[in-house]
């Protein structure tokens, strides 16, 4: 009987581990941290053995194969020590993608991968596709392979996951974008980083697809100096292009397989030019799958978004309140920014991963009134921006942040929270943050 040892024993650990026992693997979860009690739950109804607070060497080191969540790095003591000892260590979507046959849309990207795998997911249900969404959203992937059986998957997935796979791969590969983020985690080189995306397509043949943003400088320098077996599906904003999607007189256009698909981007229900390229990577994805264009068209335009992604909250006192916690780095707040098109109180801060708030100079001079820092550490944000917003407001929570912000904004003003930063100094997730700063607002 093959030893399967679980690392971390969140969403994914928990699900790898009712897969693991239901394929005959003996299993054993391990989390340094208290597992939540939803999850503790699940594991001693499935009779899984399990250890919190402690990592137990000799129960972990004899392991034939090790899943480790995403959230541990390959530097930790303990999987170094796995490594020396040849043990396998790979991620819960390289486990349970050797269980199931389904065809797979992979998305990654430093932003909008959720939005487009929402967006891909909401098309091929309506098109009455036998589909599933896992990977960095809802309920696991290994623990969907154990309980269902979708004929489809659309997989969000992170260079963490993507640094666990051997074997994964995904018949449609989608790479929104490459902006510098998780530095942290990859000896602050930016290629490391890069190179952790691209394993989304490492196990791609000439019979798969690589849909890619043609005006990302990053993934185009990659693919002129590296190779893909897949075959290459781009979408612009800035160029026309003879096979693939881009825009013209306000209109996307795509060219598939002979193929026009022809709609005027007014009538998407998501706004902002990166909501125009996640569109278009949505629907040559469903395109490549045989979905109607008229099915395409009508999801595009009842589509509801993600939460905590440039949300509409509430309006209070003709002042509009906007949840973008989801913006954890630099670049997704920059869309944010772009999008606004009011006065604004910016609510950011948090965990900095090496960020570089310079890019959005233009557009904090242009739109910013005021700044509402939410973070134990500012100053870098202070240094950036104090030359040019008047008022920068250090606050130590949603609610006060929330209440600074009602202040300071007039009618016709926004209040944005988009943090740019991750969020573990003063919240459990960004979802929490996103949450807190709404209950906030409906307080006021």
């Amino acid at each position: 009987m093959k030893r399967l040892v679980v690392l971390g024993g969140g969403e994914s650990g928990v699900g790898t581990a009712i897969l693991a026992k239901q394929k005959g693997y003996e299993v054993f979860v391990s989390d340094k941290n208290e597992i939540l009690n939803k999850y503790k739950k699940v594991l001693l109804h499935n009779k899984i053995n399990f250890e919190e607070k402690n990592h137990t060497e000799n129960e972990i080191l004899n392991a034939d194969v090790v899943m480790k969540s995403p959230g541990i790095p390959d530097t930790v003591p303990l999987v170094v020590k796995l490594k020396q000892k040849g043990v396998k260590v790979i991620s819960e979507i390289e486990f349970a993608s050797q269980f199931t046959k389904a065809t797979i849309v992979g998305i990654t990207g430093s932003n909008g991968k959720t939005t487009t795998t929402l967006l891909t997911h909401h098309i091929l249900q309506k098109a009455g596709l036998n589909v599933g969404v896992a990977g960095n959203i809802g309920n696991s992937f290994a623990q969907q392979v154990a309980e269902k059986s979708y004929e489809k998957y659309v997989l969000e997935l992170s260079s963490f996951q993507l640094d666990g796979i051997e074997s994964f791969n995904s018949h449609i590969a989608i790479l929104t974008n490459i902006t510098p983020d998780h530095l942290d985690r990859y000896n602050y080189e930016f290629k490391n980083y890069i190179n952790s995306k691209f394993r989304i397509t490492k196990n791609q043949t000439s019979e798969d697809y690589l849909i890619y943003d043609a005006d990302d400088k990053t993934i185009n320098n990659w693919l002129k100096e590296n190779k893909t077996e897949a075959k290459l599906v781009p979408f612009s904003l800035e160029k026309e292009l003879k096979y693939g999607a881009y825009i013209k007189e306000n209109n996307i256009i795509i060219n598939l397989n002979k193929d026009e698909f022809n709609m005027p981007t007014s009538a998407l229900s998501v706004k902002g030019k990166h909501n125009i390229k996640n569109a278009m990577a949505a629907t040559m994805a469903a395109q490549l799958l045989k979905v109607r264009k008229q099915t395409i068209k009508e999801s595009l335009e009842d589509f509801e978004g993600a939460e905590h992604r440039l949300e509409n909250v509430s309006k209070i006192k003709d002042v509009e309140y906007i949840n973008d916690s989801k913006a954890t780095n630099v670049n997704a707040t920059f869309y944010a920014l772009e999008c606004m098109d009011k006065q604004t109180v910016w609510i950011v801060g948090g965990v900095d991963k090496g960020n570089d708030y310079n890019d959005l100079l233009p557009l904090v001079r242009e739109k910013v009134k005021a700044i509402v820092c939410l973070g134990l550490d500012n100053e870098k944000i202070k240094n950036t921006f104090g030359n040019v917003v008047d008022i920068i407001v250090e606050t130590a929570g949603a609610e006060e942040a929330v209440k600074v912000s009602y202040k300071l904004a007039t009618k016709g003003d926004a209040v944005l929270l988009s943090p740019a930063c991750a969020s573990f100094d003063l919240f459990e997730n960004y979802e929490d943050r996103g949450r807190q700063f709404k209950k906030a607002v409906r307080n006021l």
